[in-house]
C-alpha cells in the first residue's frame, strides 16, 4: 500500500544564495557556504527526489512514478505525463539579485526539443524590509524598446516591480520577463522543466572579470510584451478553510490556515496532493498511521489515497497543490 511520502532535498549552491534555508526553514544543507535552492520534489534529469521514509526509502520518484502510475499520481495524469512527474517545488533564497530571465511555453519548447515549457508561482514565506520581485515589462515596452535596453545594459529600468511581503504570491505564465529580487525567500511550484533564458545579469562581472552567459537571442521569440495585470494573486483566506490561490491547466494551488483537525477527501479529483508546510507542525494522519512535516517540509499524498485528516499542535498554514 501507498502512504504519505517524504524526499531528502537536494540543495543547490548558487552565487546568489543566502543562509535563510537554515535560519527560517531549518535545513542542513552543509557542507555549503550559503544555498540558493532547495529541491523538495523532482524527477529533473540528474535530479531525483529519494524517499526518507517507509518501506519505500531510499527509492527515486521517476521510480516510483513507473512502478505505481495511476495509484501515485492519478490516472488521467500518468496519462498525460507517463512517467515522468510533473511538477517541481523548490525554496528559493535570495541573498543577492537572481538574473533577469525568461522561460519557454509549451509550444515554443516542443518546437525547440523539450518536452514542455516552464510556467511558475511564486508564494513568499520571507522578505527584507524594501525587497520585491520584478515580473512582466512595463506598460508600453516593445521589442525595439527591449533590444535598445538589451545593448545599453539597461533592461531593469524597462521591468514593473512590486515590493513584497510574507504571504504574497505571484503567478509568472511561461514568456513573462521576471527576476527574484535580494532578500526575498519563497517557494516556487513549476513545470517540471528547467529552461532558462538570462537576458540581464545586473553587469555582473566575476573575479576573472568575466560576465555570465546571457541567451538574448533564444529568449526573444519566448517574450511577452502583452499587459500583465493579474501576476500578483489575491485570496480571501479563511482560518480551517481550503482557499483557492490559482487554479490552471498546470497545476492548481489552495492555501490552508487551520488551528484544529481536517479532514481532507479527495473522491472528486484525480491527481496526487503535494503539502508545503509553510508554517507550523502538521500530522498527515491516513488508516491509523501518521506521517509529520513541519516548517520547511514538503510530502506527497498519493493518488489513491483518497481520504486524509490534517493533525496541527498549533496554528498551521500549508499550500496544498495538485493536477
Amino acid at each position: 500500500m501507498l502512504y504519505p511520502l517524504k524526499f531528502k532535498p537536494i540543495f543547490k549552491d548558487k552565487i546568489w544564495g543566502g543562509r535563510k534555508m537554515k535560519t527560517a526553514l531549518h535545513k542542513d544543507f552543509s557542507p555549503l557556504g550559503n544555498c540558493g535552492e532547495s529541491w523538495e520534489l523532482s524527477t529533473m534529469p540528474g535530479n531525483v527526489s529519494e524517499v526518507t521514509n517507509g518501506y519505500l526509502a531510499g527509492n527515486g520518484l521517476d521510480e516510483l512514478v513507473e512502478i505505481y502510475m495511476g495509484d501515485l499520481v492519478g490516472e488521467g495524469v500518468f496519462d498525460s505525463y507517463g512517467n515522468e512527474f510533473p511538477l517541481l517545488v523548490k525554496w528559493i533564497d535570495a541573498a543577492d539579485d537572481l538574473s533577469v530571465q525568461v522561460h519557454p511555453d509549451d509550444k515554443l519548447a516542443k518546437k525547440r526539443g523539450f518536452p514542455r515549457g516552464k510556467t511558475e508561482l511564486w508564494h513568499v514565506v520571507d522578505a527584507d524590509e524594501g525587497a520585491g520581485l520584478y515580473v512582466g515589462f512595463k506598460e508600453g515596452v516593445d521589442m525595439e524598446m527591449y533590444t535598445e535596453a538589451v545593448k545599453a545594459g539597461t533592461v531593469e529600468c524597462l521591468l514593473n516591480f512590486y515590493p513584497v511581503k510574507k504571504g504574497d504570491t505571484f503567478f509568472i505564465p511561461a514568456g513573462t520577463v521576471h527576476s527574484i529580487g535580494k532578500g526575498v525567500l519563497l517557494c516556487e511550484i513549476q513545470q517540471s522543466s528547467d529552461i532558462t533564458y538570462r537576458i540581464f545579469d545586473w553587469n555582473r562581472r566575476d573575479s576573472n572579470g568575466n560576465s555570465r552567459e546571457l541567451h538574448t537571442e533564444l529568449a526573444n521569440e519566448a517574450l511577452r510584451f502583452d499587459k500583465q495585470d493579474n501576476c500578483k494573486l489575491q485570496v480571501t483566506q479563511k482560518l480551517n478553510e481550503s482557499a483557492p490561490l490559482l487554479r490552471s491547466s498546470f497545476f492548481n494551488i489552495n492555501i490552508l490556515e487551520f488551528d484544529h483537525p481536517m479532514e481532507k477527501v479527495y473522491a472528486a479529483i484525480d491527481s496526487f496532493v503535494i503539502y508545503v508546510c509553510l508554517e507550523g507542525k502538521v500530522h498527515c494522519v491516513y488508516e491509523g498511521e501518521y506521517e509529520t512535516i513541519t516548517q520547511g517540509e514538503v510530502i506527497l499524498k498519493p493518488a489513491d489515497m483518497t481520504e486524509m485528516t490534517l493533525v496541527t499542535e498549533e496554528k498551521s498554514k500549508i499550500l496544498e497543490i495538485f493536477i
